[in-house]
């Protein structure tokens, strides 16, 4: 029987409307400034915000060591899946890596629920590779969440 991978899962009400951050993933500039977690930077390589459309980004590490791709960086080819405008963004990742403990494609699915006060953003990564560890994609779901939180409530009127 094969081995079913991780599946983990975050979220956070943040306080902007679901059409403010379903904006923040759809926009080149915007998703760019988020996305990364902490103690990375990213590089947006190729990037089509429709049903199908891919982006590839390069995520640097501010400390080496812990790149998938290199020492210091992983790339990041994914594919959305689905885009509902102002409801929920599915993404396809694929992480560009010799080690087949990076191998595969892992499911993200981001939902947004309007909430009182703003949107409640559920994040489900569906087989998650087993190279990267449930602590560190957990720090990372989170820190990414306080990202878009910090980008979009700082960026209303």
């Amino acid at each position: 029987m094969a081995e079913h991978l991780r599946i983990d899962t975050a979220s956070r009400i943040i306080a902007a409307p679901p059409e403010a951050i379903y904006r923040a993933f759809v926009d080149r500039e915007a998703l760019l400034a988020w996305l990364p977690p902490e103690g990375m930077t990213g590089e947006m390589l190729e990037f089509e915000p429709r049903p199908g459309g891919a982006f590839r980004m390069a995520l640097h590490y501010s400390v080496p060591g812990h790149g998938k791709t290199t020492e210091d960086t992983d790339i990041v080819d994914s594919e959305f899946a689905e885009l509902v405008p102002n409801q929920r963004v599915v993404q396809l990742v694929r992480f560009k890596s010799d080690d087949p403990a990076f191998a595969g494609i892992m499911r993200m699915v981001w939902d947004l629920e309007p909430v009182d006060g703003g949107t409640r953003v559920i994040i489900l990564a569906e087989d998650v590779p087993p190279g990267i560890s449930k602590e560190d994609h957990d720090e990372g779901l989170r820190s990414s969440l306080e990202n878009l939180a910090r980008y979009v409530e700082g960026s209303r009127d």
